[in-house]
């Protein structure tokens, strides 16, 4: 049985080339609109970056909190460091105007006799060691000291409360066997020691010793702080015996501070740290409480702001100290001394004055 041969397949059509759609060319494209977005907005500009958060620094410092600051210490200041040149004051805080009007201080209580004009003298009879009895304790500390008490009348923990002292009994006793003699030049106002600015804050120990050199003046001494506060008379409070927060300053409300700040200079160029500042800051102008001025002359003393002295006898970096107190609820009185800030420390409400050796009579 025979088979039929298989036919052979026609041959295949050719196919047809499908021609590609032309596009335009990408890179063509870019280098267009790269031009015309140049023509049209060659003077935008990226705005400067900033930092997401905020540098760690020792923070505020509390007039009577017994515990340390945050812990991290702040960094050293190094030459090119400035202090704001006059009111230190946030852009939405800003200093008013001079209270007379831009004219001289005379008139004002003290002598500059033997000292600059923007200082004034200091001399008298010192008492290093003075007796001052509370008659009366802000309810605050009373309630504090119940809840601490023991079962044997003593006080045991720690605590955050100011020991604050609404009336203390007069007069005050001179414990020391001798006084000394002291004969000094002090700062009419904190720094920058101009009537109607507000003081500077966010300044170290280090950076106000500099301010002062630089000024020809020095930080003064806690002796010195102290009889320029008090006079002759030991007063407790700048201006007498009995606590007043219509006349320096004091007893505002505490405000819980919830970030670390910069130095001020930096601060003011980070938003995040401006309105922190802003939000903390319950400083006056200088000299805008008249009141709240020392037997000598001196504005401000008790309050406003916490002010850098020289612990004398003390080894770096032990030699810095704080005095007077600053705006919020704390002791804010002459004789205190917070001791446990370093050098190299800056807070919110940390600033200075100047004092200087008078003229030989």
């Amino acid at each position: 049985m025979s088979r039929r041969p298989r036919r052979a397949a026609p041959p295949a059509a050719p196919r047809r080339r499908r021609r590609a759609a032309r596009r335009p060319c990408a890179g063509c494209l870019a280098l267009l609109c790269g031009l015309a977005a140049a023509l049209l907005a060659c003077d935008r500009r990226e705005p400067a970056a900033t930092d997401a958060a905020v540098a760690v620094s020792t923070g505020a410092a509390a007039d009577a909190e017994p515990a340390p600051p945050d812990g991290a210490a702040a960094e050293l200041p190094d030459a090119a460091t400035e202090l704001p040149d006059a009111a230190a004051a946030p852009d939405g805080a800003t200093a008013e105007p001079p209270l007379d009007g831009g004219s001289s201080d005379a008139g004002l209580p003290g002598s500059s006799e033997g000292c600059p004009d923007d200082m004034v003298l200091v001399d008298g009879d010192y008492c290093p060691l003075v007796e001052q009895i509370c008659l009366e304790h802000h309810k605050e500390f009373v309630k504090d000291q119940a809840r601490r008490s023991n079962p044997y009348g003593e006080t045991e923990g720690s605590t955050s409360v100011s020991e604050r002292c609404l009336e203390y009994k007069q007069p005050t006793a001179c414990l020391s066997k001798k006084r000394t003699p002291m004969r000094y030049c002090v700062d009419r106002y904190e720094w920058p020691n101009k009537k109607g600015e507000l003081p500077a804050l966010l300044v170290s120990w280090r950076e106000a010793a500099k301010a002062c050199e630089g000024a020809g003046k020095r930080l003064c001494t806690e002796d010195e702080f102290n009889l320029a506060c008090e006079g002759e008379e030991m007063l407790p409070y700048t201006y007498g015996f009995t606590r007043d927060a219509t006349k320096c300053n004091i007893d505002r409300p505490f405000r819980q501070r919830e970030l670390t700040l910069y130095r001020y200079e930096r601060c003011m160029r980070h938003p995040k740290c401006k309105a922190e500042l802003e939000r903390l800051d319950q400083r006056v102008p200088a000299g805008s409480m008249p009141a709240c001025v020392s037997p000598f002359g001196a504005h401000d003393l008790n309050g406003n702001i916490n002010e850098w002295v020289v612990r004398p006898g003390r080894k770096s970096p032990d030699r810095s100290g704080l005095k007077g107190g600053w705006w919020g609820p704390m002791r804010g009185r002459c004789r205190p001394t917070v001791g446990f800030h370093k050098e190299e420390d800056y807070g919110y409400e940390q600033g200075f004055r100047c004092c200087k050796d008078a003229a030989p009579r």
